[in-house]
């Protein structure tokens, strides 16, 4: 992850009810002419399904779009239905499964919603 702030731009979201308390943040990363990916988007967990990751994600396609790329990718595990479902509700299209990602890249296995976390689904957003 400190390769991804080293390389990306980081933007976060804070409440405005005075106490400027974290809500989520997200970074991007320009990765090959004309195309950024989404990475670490991550809301507090008291905070979620409130539409805030959708407003992140928003904001990260208006970005995108003004700084004159044209697709954002992202990418999110096979068993993170929650954010999958998210990424479809914006307008993020399948493009393929980078299988084994986890099992590669992770020591020990990850479990979420009592499945593992074995393929990476990557998703594109044309702009």
């Amino acid at each position: 992850m400190e390769d991804y702030l080293e390389r990306g731009q980081v933007f976060a979201l804070f409440d405005q009810d005075g106490t400027a308390e974290l809500i989520g943040v997200y970074v991007l990363l320009k990765t090959r002419p004309g195309t950024m990916e989404l990475v670490n988007l991550a809301i507090r967990e008291e905070f979620r399904r409130k539409g805030y990751g959708k407003r992140l994600i928003k904001d990260a396609l208006t970005r995108s779009k003004q700084a004159g790329i044209r697709t954002l990718e992202v990418g999110t595990a096979n068993s993170s239905l929650g954010p999958l479902e998210l990424y479809l509700k914006c307008g993020f299209r399948m493009t393929h499964l980078d299988l084994d990602f986890f099992r590669r890249h992770y020591p020990e296995p990850i479990f979420e919603n009592e499945v593992e976390c074995r393929d990476m689904v990557r998703l594109k957003h044309d702009l």
